[in-house]
């Protein structure tokens, strides 16, 4: 942003905030729209339309082991839920937190589900809200998150409109399948402005200061299910979903994922995986700066401690929630997770922000590299394979038949090359 007219009026909204003065917030926010960007800005990120013509080109279909490929579907779902619950407790926590607490519960460094202690250690103001029904021995079934509730949206959306689906037909599904109190920041927004009458692409922009947050990302891996092998196809997908919620790199984010996810579907080694995410991210790109950052230290031979240091320097600025941060320690925990199950998500853990979603998204990529044994059998067996979830009509289904509809999704697309 141009000059120092933004720092003056963050310190007006501040104080404006303290005193829950909405006309004055809504003023101040009218004054930040009109802010021009500075004319040094080095960054080229191109919006949703010019996006589309510079993703992947749909990929040529060859078959792949069916056997294989359901195994990999099977191992895509169970590492999502079960990583995710592994980082729902420490959600929002920094890095010194997470480590914090974890030592004072004896279980540094991490090797399955976070504990629940009766009384936080110092350093440690809160956990998140989950904690006392997604901690260890706290639950029966995979306890309710968002990053798990989008992706059976995803798989629903599939199944009802196909790959034709419309960002129109997402928005209509959107109101009809989720609470709003079960959405947050960019789509509890966008939600919000549905309800008010705005349609796409303005539902991304009204009032929606989370639009480059990493709500958009968390929406992709069902379009890389169905999809496997076809990153361009994948995003193409994710991109229709992300526009009605967020901008830029909240877009980036959304098709880099659901690149990511596709391409691990036919590989055995997370960098090429993670090439497969890449080639959906605009170069000159915030996004792409960050992870081709992540990826040279990774060809360089650097160290896990090295590459933590590097993406705390080069993302600190950003929130806890933004898509920037949280998809370099993606990138991170998949290059230094050691091919382990455990040590991958620890590490995706590890680094704090938005724990549970990047544990999540980790453990999506890592079962559809290696499969359902890959994931240890304990930490299956805790949420009994089966989901608590807030969309309509999924609440309690088994890990086994989303699975299977995946699966169903992918064969019909005929989505199953080798990169």
């Amino acid at each position: 942003l141009h000059d120092a007219l933004p720092i003056s009026l963050l310190e007006q909204a501040r104080a404006a905030a303290g005193a829950d003065d909405r006309p004055r917030l809504a003023g101040i926010e009218d004054q930040l729209l009109a802010v021009s960007r500075d004319p040094g800005w080095r960054y080229v990120e191109p919006g949703a339309d010019e996006l589309e013509t510079l993703l992947p080109t749909p990929t040529p279909t060859a078959p792949l082991d069916p056997a294989d490929l359901a195994d990999r579907q099977y191992g895509a779902w169970l590492g999502r839920c079960v990583a995710n619950t592994m980082g729902k407790p420490v959600e929002g926590l920094t890095a010194a937190e997470v480590e914090t607490y974890l030592r004072a519960a004896g279980a540094w460094p991490q090797q399955g589900f976070v504990p629940l202690l009766d009384q936080l250690p110092a350093g440690v103001s809160h956990l998140h809200e989950s904690a006392p029904f997604a901690a260890l021995g706290r639950f029966t079934a995979i306890p309710r998150d968002d990053d798990l509730d989008w992706t059976l949206v995803g798989l629903h959306l599939l199944e009802t409109y196909g790959d034709s689906v419309t960002t129109g037909d997402i928005a209509r599904e959107w109101l009809n399948l989720l609470p709003f109190t079960q959405t947050f920041t960019a789509e509890r927004a966008a939600y919000r402005n549905l309800v008010r009458g705005l349609r796409p692409p303005k539902t991304a922009t009204w009032r929606n200061p989370y639009r480059e947050w990493i709500g958009a990302l968390i929406r992709a891996d069902a379009f890389g299910y169905a999809h496997p092998g076809d990153p361009g196809r994948a995003a193409r997908l994710a991109l229709t979903d992300a526009r009605l919620s967020h901008v830029a790199n909240g877009v980036y984010g959304e098709t880099w994922a659901a690149g990511l996810v596709a391409g691990a579907f036919v590989t055995r080694e997370p960098v090429v995986a993670l090439a497969a995410g890449r080639s959906c991210v605009p170069d000159g790109s915030r996004l792409a700066e960050v992870l081709d950052g992540v990826s040279g230290l990774a060809d360089e031979g650097a160290s896990y401690q090295e590459a933590r240091a590097w993406l705390d320097a080069h993302t600190g600025q950003y929130n806890w929630v933004h898509t920037i941060n949280n998809a370099g320690i993606i990138a991170v925990a998949l290059l230094w997770g050691e091919e382990d199950f455990v040590t991958t998500i620890a590490r995706s853990v590890a680094a704090g922000l938005d724990t549970d979603s990047n544990a999540a998204t980790v453990g999506s990529v890592f079962g559809a590299l290696y499969g359902a044994a890959a994931i240890p059998a304990e930490l299956r067996a805790a949420g009994g394979e089966r989901l608590t979830s807030a969309v309509q009509g999924f609440d309690g289904i088994e890990i086994t038949a989303l699975a299977e509809r995946s699966l169903r999704l992918a064969e019909r697309s005929g989505a199953e090359v080798t990169l």
